[in-house]
């Protein structure tokens, strides 16, 4: 029913029309400098769009806002996200997938490399540990936890910190208190924890065969916090889902090459920059027709940039040339020649059309 519901959105839409277009045709050459080639061609239906640049653009930031939405299910907003840590921040959706979400992960994964190709950055806000999942790099049972889950960070280190058994006893009833520990079967006034736990999506579970029926203790209290830390460090690496987009990204790029590079450096060539450096956007543009940096109006346009927050900012990058962010790979930025410049680089600021007597 999920799937009938999104049916209409970009994604599955372009999931839909490429599924029978074999991967080596969207392979195309990689970009080095201005408008690079696109994979496939947009057109939206009823709007009147010249050229294929800004419609390709236009869909992929489309695209990234649907992913990162109700609207679709198979990126889920990280559990930190909900107590203002890592905000906005997603993570591939960790659950059992059917075949037709296997087939919108592998989507997934080959607009990753279409993006990749075309240096179009995407507007996507992964994890780090999506990244290191992507390029194989091990995750940290710590830092991966606190990360993606701080609620469950904290809780297991709870139960890893407990001294004696008091304090174990005192643990239980808070976390009674709130809604989350049963009665213990020997003493029935007594507040005891099961060897349960919810998962990112909301589902209790069994940590161990017959967990329902094992009351936490003393003696099991680490092997309780072990299996909670193993079940999340599972969902982060939803291993179904991450084979499906690397399935995807490998038809499009050799995954040979993703060893090496590290999870950061994957993130900001998939991704870009996401700031965008005034500076650096004011020394790479052009003034055409008659245009001078010291006019009046263009003095007032860059005063108003200079106020801009860098959402602002990122709303007007999406306004010049439909895209938010910044790649990361422009060639102009490591000394190359003018020529090599790729979007939003070099900005070009010129009279309106029909300017004259105004």
């Amino acid at each position: 029913g999920e799937i009938r519901s999104s049916e209409n959105s970009y994604f599955c839409q372009a999931a839909r029309q490429l599924a029978c277009v074999p991967s080596s045709q969207l392979c195309v050459k990689l970009a080095s400098g201005g408008d690079p080639t696109y994979a496939f061609n947009i057109r939206f239906t009823g709007e009147e769009v010249h050229g294929t640049s800004g419609s390709f653009r236009h869909f992929l930031w489309q695209v990234c806002k649907e992913l990162q939405s109700s609207s679709l299910s198979l990126l889920l907003l990280c559990p930190s996200s909900a107590v203002n840590k890592n905000k906005g921040k997603y993570i591939l959706t960790p659950s059992p997938i059917t075949y037709a979400e296997e087939q919108l992960f592998h989507f997934f994964g080959q607009l990753l490399g279409i993006a990749i190709r075309a240096d179009v950055p995407l507007p996507l806000d992964l994890l780090p540990s999506f990244w290191k999942t992507l390029v194989g790099e091990p995750l940290d049972p710590d830092v991966d936890l606190q990360e993606a889950d701080i609620l469950t960070y904290n809780y297991v280190k709870k139960f890893e910190n407990i001294n004696d058994e008091t304090e174990l006893e005192a643990l239980c009833a808070e976390i009674a208190s709130q809604h989350l520990a049963t009665e213990s079967p020997d003493c029935p006034n007594k507040p005891c924890c099961k060897f349960t736990y919810l998962t990112m999506t909301g589902e209790e579970v069994e940590l161990c065969p017959r967990g329902r029926h094992i009351p936490v203790g003393w003696e099991n209290k680490d092997v309780y916090a072990t299996a909670i830390r193993s079940l999340r460090m599972r969902e982060l690496q939803t291993p179904e889902c991450m084979t499906a987009v690397r399935a995807g990204l490998g038809s499009i790029i050799p995954l040979q090459l993703l060893t090496t590079l590290t999870p950061l450096e994957m993130e900001l060539r998939t991704c870009g920059l996401p700031y965008i450096n005034l500076e650096f956007l004011k020394a790479h543009t052009m003034y055409q027709v008659g245009l001078m940096e010291t006019d009046q109006h263009i003095e007032f346009f860059w005063s108003a940039l200079e106020v801009f927050t860098q959402e602002e900012l990122c709303k007007f990058i999406k306004f010049a040339c439909n895209q938010e962010r910044i790649p990361f790979t422009c060639p102009c930025k490591d000394g190359g020649p003018d020529t090599a410049h790729v979007p939003p680089y070099p900005m070009k600021i010129a009279p309106p059309d029909g300017a004259a007597g105004m």
